[in-house]
């Protein structure tokens, strides 16, 4: 595998909020074991890689780049900043992420698991996917019960979770106004979540989490000439659209109004993830 190592008091990189991760690559990666190379705090990824190509690696680390600098979207990026600056109460201490936020999981997954977009006060101030609020604690809890997480929380990027065997994304990278982005914006994002999944060819199952996210990988789908049916998404229903591709599935999003009106619970939500792991 590769191991990321903090290198305290590393300074200096336009990508990260503070200290810089180093990279100790294997031998059969062409590298000395334990010999640096450049990795942001941004995104510490914990990788199994067993003959993965290191232009497969740099390739993850561009796109990232290009997600977290993104500005295509003129009214998300005045909303993202101006919820980073204004901050909620209970985070007046905190220093928010601001910025869009790029997927995190393991690089070679078997599930890929699509959101909306970052939390006003949850990802958007942690700079991780399903990160700092309510919905990430309900996600990592369900993933916790299934082995496709290492602890059923989700709080900060230096909390230590891992995901081995998934991969959490969305279909927006910035918090948008009242949690609606628009057509255009979802457009702009579209070639992130595409060549993320390009990136992950090991992918059985895609899980949308909300209708949005389910459309979006559907448009998604369909701009890249595969014939998709007019689908009406159901919790718990799995599609099988092409021999081709992975089984797409479909659940509620856990945000906090689905789970205090019982609109999906936490049965409900464990026994998706039983079903899905028997299929990975």
């Amino acid at each position: 595998p590769l191991y990321m190592i903090p290198h305290k008091g590393a300074t200096g990189c336009k990508f990260c909020i503070s200290e810089i991760w180093f990279l100790k690559k294997p031998d059969f990666l062409g590298g000395i074991p334990g010999a640096p190379g450049h990795f942001c705090h941004y995104s510490r990824f914990q990788l199994q890689c067993t003959g993965m190509k290191m232009k497969r690696w740099a390739a993850w680390e561009q796109l990232n780049k290009e997600i977290i600098t993104c500005t295509r979207c003129p009214r998300l990026v005045e909303w993202r900043e101006r919820v980073a600056s204004e901050k909620r109460a209970a985070y007046r201490d905190c220093t928010y992420w601001g910025r869009p936020v790029p997927g995190f999981g393991d690089l070679d997954p078997r599930l890929f698991i699509i959101g909306l977009a970052p939390g006003a006060h949850g990802s958007n101030r942690t700079g991780r996917m399903f990160t700092g609020d309510s919905s990430g604690d309900t996600l990592a809890a369900a993933l916790h019960q299934v082995g496709l997480a290492n602890q059923p929380t989700s709080t900060t990027q230096d909390d230590g979770l891992e995901l081995p065997g998934a991969f959490m994304s969305a279909v927006a990278r910035c918090v948008p106004p009242g949690n609606k982005p628009s057509a255009q914006e979802l457009a702009n994002c579209q070639p992130f979540l595409a060549r993320e999944l390009d990136l992950c060819p090991s992918v059985r199952v895609v899980l949308a989490l909300g209708r949005v996210a389910f459309d979006g990988y559907l448009r998604l789908l369909r701009a890249r000439g595969v014939d998709v049916p007019r689908l009406k998404p159901r919790h718990g229903e799995c599609y099988t659209l092409s021999p081709d591709l992975p089984v797409l599935a479909f659940s509620y999003h856990p945000s906090r109004q689905n789970t205090q009106t019982g609109r999906l619970t936490t049965d409900m939500l464990d026994s998706l993830f039983t079903h899905l792991k028997q299929m990975l």
